[in-house]
């Protein structure tokens, strides 16, 4: 009978591992070592590693190691438009309290793209200290902006200090309408023209160009002894709406409200003057608008009816040195 020795915890490991490789193909990996000094090789900060096709631009990720391919670093969100570079200390497209310019919108001017998705534009005036406090004129200034509170255009008027304080609230005047990156996409003209019934001759308008220096429309006064009435025209000089007004535009009253109306006798929107404050109403002329249109409507119309507001709103609402100066009827 043949003595089988005992075999040492050592031998028996090895044997156990050499059977492992054997029947299953697995060999055992070599010890590596994490010390840049006795493993040169894999210092990788200080070597150039070759690309292959595909692969991310070499990364140290911490560990010394190369940056795995498929797993390159995630792109930064967009905040611009497609094709326009931004303005350091202007607004992006992006921001949350502007709108988003809708794209791929056929044969619809430049600038008019944001009014293709609206029904409502709310129209801020900007309350003006010095003209609070002094009763000394300035420009205008408003902020329009879609239901959802988002900003879509600011308004600047422009002028200079005689017209405005001379001329009052039947001044003339030039509106710029701006958008987020500040491009000019509106341009209204108001003319100097007197809105009482007695000059019939020489009634209020303003011509409204989008791009400016094409014009798309213009807002007409109609004569009239009691209530304020206005057309609204195409480019083509044919008239496609008309607002009609109340007898008393007092803002003192609560909102006052224009009624747009089509050619058939339709009431299809209006233009409210809103009520906004004792305190707001009575020491400054600063106002608030709200446009209400079809949502299918024309994006001209809808820019025609924005001026058609501020024609409104310089007539019957803006004060002359803090003091109301508004009438019954057209008298």
């Amino acid at each position: 009978m043949r003595h089988v020795g005992l075999r040492t915890p050592c031998a028996l490991m090895r044997s156990l591992r050499q059977g492992f490789g054997q029947s299953h193909g697995y060999a055992p990996l070599p010890q590596m070592s994490y010390s840049r000094e006795t493993n040169p090789q894999l210092d990788y900060t200080q070597q150039q590693i070759s690309q292959q096709p595909g692969m991310q631009q070499f990364y140290n990720n911490g560990f010394g190691g190369p940056f795995q391919p498929g797993y390159g670093q995630l792109p930064g969100p967009i905040v611009t438009q497609p094709g326009v570079q931004p303005v350091p200390g202007q607004p992006t497209a992006q921001s949350s309290d502007w709108m988003i310019m809708p794209a791929g919108i056929p044969n619809c001017p430049r600038g008019l793209e944001y009014l293709t998705t609206v029904d409502q534009l709310l129209v801020k005036q900007k309350v003006e200290l010095l003209e609070a406090f002094t009763g000394f004129e300035t420009n205008n200034k408003f902020s329009i902006k879609n239901a959802l509170g988002q900003k879509v255009y600011y308004a600047v008027e422009e002028n200079d200090c005689c017209t405005r304080n001379m001329c009052g609230p039947s001044r003339p005047f030039d509106m710029k309408i701006f958008d987020n990156y500040r491009n000019e996409v509106i341009h209204m003209h108001r003319p100097l023209a007197c809105s009482s019934c007695l000059c019939m001759c020489c009634l209020q308008s303003i011509e409204v160009s989008a791009p400016p220096g094409n014009v798309i429309g213009s807002v007409e006064q109609e004569w009239s002894i009691c209530a304020p009435s206005f057309r609204i025209k195409n480019q083509l000089d044919e008239v496609v709406l008309r607002i009609e007004g109340p007898i008393c535009t007092f803002s003192l009253c609560g909102d006052v409200e224009f009624n747009i109306m089509s050619l058939t006798g339709e009431n299809i929107g209006k233009i409210s003057k809103q009520w906004s404050g004792l305190a707001r109403e009575i020491f400054t002329d600063a106002d608030f608008f709200g446009i209400t249109f079809p949502l299918d409507l024309d994006v001209r119309m809808k820019a025609v009816l924005l001026g058609a507001t501020f024609l409104i709103d310089a007539m019957f609402f803006e004060k002359s040195g803090n003091r109301e100066t508004d009438r019954p009827g057209m008298l």
